[in-house]
């Protein structure tokens, strides 16, 4: 379970969740009608539920007089735990610090729990008779849709449902145009065919479009940005985290994405998959495919030798590097249909998963003989959150 009691006394007690009430949003040190505190972003999506909580850095004297003790006892108790209950996670290495939002100071915190304890998450706020309070509970996510219905009849809420791609987008462009506490939000890895003089480097995404945006969750979508408000999603595929971790539950008797990437780095894919050297004995020259290059995912596996002497670690690296080669190859493809050059991997399937980045990054260099960057960011699988609480604060008057 993501919480206990004590959270719902936090985010859901006396005052709203999500704030109802009207704001204008504004750039970065611009002046607007904030919405009441708290501030949050939430994002529901098929494997974790992602929140983003503005914590006010610039509280007068007499507004710490004014505010209610149930407002004190969310920023308490969010910024001073680092879990909450036995799978809610504050990302403390990615807060953003010293924001200005609204004409407020602060600080963004970043906060995940499994969508398997959403149920509980409703009922808890049922419990607490957050309804009574009178306000809209906004998400993105395909988790907004889902649930809609077990917010009204079981908490007798009306969730206010936002596009996740809209979010998506609105929050990756905020979060890169405000930096990562005075760094770049984006970077690439120079020399990615070079395992020894690879490296991580910043860069510059002040001229973003076009780009490719795969974004990586439970499953996979593709889109291509043109501008801000200007985008197409050009195709997805099933074959995503969730395949990775659902695989590797099957194939090893893992139970987290920790574990499964713990074991993954362990292991050996080449003892799994069938490589072009294991057909053509060395490089298929012609078409100028390495010795090294998988010819057949899990091709070894038709042997009964070969099944008799892999690890559960051989597994769950064979079963990373098909997953990730899957999806780089079909961005590849789509980068070129699209006429693009960047291609900007987003999603919590690249949290903790530097293989995964670097098996993307040497994909499309190699594959397109440097002429695609594989570009990451610092959030992975934050912006569809922060696209959820910049709607909030753009809510008008009227609204």
């Amino acid at each position: 379970q993501f919480t206990s009691a004590l959270i719902w006394d936090a985010l859901l007690g006396k005052t709203a969740f999500l704030s109802c009430q009207p704001a204008s949003w504004c750039k970065q040190g611009g002046d607007c009608m904030p919405a009441s505190f708290p501030w949050f972003g939430m994002d529901i999506g098929g494997t974790l539920v992602k929140l983003v909580y503005f914590e006010p850095k610039d509280i007068t004297a007499e507004e710490e007089q004014e505010e209610v003790e149930n407002l004190k006892s969310i920023r308490k108790y969010l910024t001073s735990n680092t879990a909450y209950g036995k799978t809610g996670i504050r990302d403390v290495h990615l807060e953003l610090k010293n924001l200005t939002m609204c004409g407020r100071k602060g600080n963004l915190h970043f906060i995940r729990f499994p969508s398997c304890a959403m149920h509980r998450f409703i009922q808890m706020g049922s419990e607490k008779n957050f309804s009574s309070l009178h306000t809209t509970l906004c998400a993105t996510g395909g988790g907004a849709y889902k649930f809609e219905e077990d917010f009204r009849t079981i908490a007798d809420l009306q969730l206010h449902k936002l596009d996740e791609l809209d979010c998506l987008i609105q929050g990756l462009l905020y979060v890169d145009s405000v930096g990562f506490n005075g760094q770049p939000e984006c970077y690439y890895f120079e020399n990615p065919t070079d395992p020894e003089q690879c490296q991580k480097k910043p860069y510059c995404l002040d001229n973003p479009y076009p780009m490719l945006l795969v974004n990586m969750g439970s499953g996979v979508s593709i889109l291509a940005v043109y501008s801000k408000d200007n985008y197409k999603r050009v195709t997805g595929s099933s074959l995503g985290g969730g395949t990775f971790l659902g695989l590797c539950c099957l194939l090893t008797g893992c139970e987290t994405f920790e574990e499964a990437l713990e074991m993954a780095a362990k292991g050996d894919s080449t003892n799994v998959d069938k490589l072009v050297k294991d057909i053509y004995g060395g490089d298929y020259e012609r078409f100028g495919l390495q010795g090294s290059a998988v010819a057949s995912s899990f091709g070894h596996m038709m042997s009964k030798e070969k099944r008799d002497s892999i690890s559960k670690e051989d597994l769950a690296r064979a079963t990373l590097v098909t997953i990730t080669n899957n999806i780089g190859s079909i961005a590849r493809m789509c980068a070129l249909n699209e006429n693009i050059d960047k291609v900007v991997f987003v999603g919590n399937f690249l949290r903790i998963n530097m293989i995964s980045m670097k098996v993307l990054a040497y994909a499309m260099d190699y594959w397109s003989k440097g002429q695609l960057k594989a570009l990451f960011l610092e959030h992975e699988g934050y912006f569809g959150a922060v696209g959820a609480l910049l709607e909030l604060l753009k809510m008008t008057d009227d609204q």
